[in-house]
């Protein structure tokens, strides 16, 4: 495929991390609002390779999350714009649309330990804290469950484009399910409870170079 913004983000950044609890100050932060538990919706399996994710990250996701792009008179949207001036491929609403895709693919595949998958998504200093993460969580015979119920909401909320190399940063509001198991199986982390999780991820791209690839190279709470 050639073009567009799906293939860019998928091969790329989809970015970010996730939250284990015990790393939510990085990747996420509980809000304060938990519902009761229900019965799994659309639990995702394994996570897709970079090459494979196009059809996972294109559907109608668009109907249930609200998305916001910046006024072009707003700093923020007046740095998108000239992004899409050096870089005509680029769109707002379709970065979006891969976002939320990428968003979850880089969830379930931290929770699952999937280092191919990250490797391929994440910068190099994001890649190793999510790696180690991952390394700890297995020393201690952990396990972790994550289930993304439902995206709330995405916002592209900073924008900067420096010489050829351009940060789109975009804040997530999910509902989601997080839990950390034990060697005996006993929850150490988390519960069944779904909560709302406040993510934003930075993604970045040198627009000069042939790669198609955003990489995801920040990450706080909201």
């Amino acid at each position: 495929m050639q073009g567009g913004f799906p293939i860019d983000l998928i091969l790329f950044a989809m970015v970010a991390a996730f939250l284990v609890l015990r790393l939510r100050g990085v990747l996420g932060k509980r809000t304060g609002y938990e519902r009761p538990p229900q019965q799994p919706q659309g639990v995702q399996g394994p996570a897709a390779r970079a090459e494979g994710v196009a059809e996972e990250i294109m559907p109608a996701q668009r109907s249930n999350t609200r998305r916001v792009v910046p006024d072009v008179r707003s700093p923020t949207g007046a740095a998108l714009a000239r992004i899409v001036s050096a870089d005509p491929q680029f769109d707002p609403n379709t970065f979006l649309d891969g976002a939320e895709g990428a968003f979850g693919m880089i969830v379930n595949a931290f929770a699952q330990g999937d280092r191919e998958t990250l490797r391929a998504l994440l910068s190099d200093d994001t890649y190793a804290g999510f790696e180690g993460a991952i390394t700890a969580r297995e020393q201690a015979g952990e396990r972790q469950r994550t289930e993304i119920r439902s995206m709330h909401e995405m916002v592209i909320e900073g924008a900067e484009l420096r010489g050829t190399v351009a940060d789109v940063t975009v804040r997530f509001i999910s509902d989601q399910v997080n839990m950390t198991t034990g060697r005996d199986g006993e929850i150490v982390a988390g519960s069944d409870a779904i909560t709302e999780v406040i993510d934003i991820w930075t993604f970045q791209r040198d627009i000069a170079t042939d790669d198609p690839a955003w990489r995801l190279v920040a990450t706080r709470s909201g």
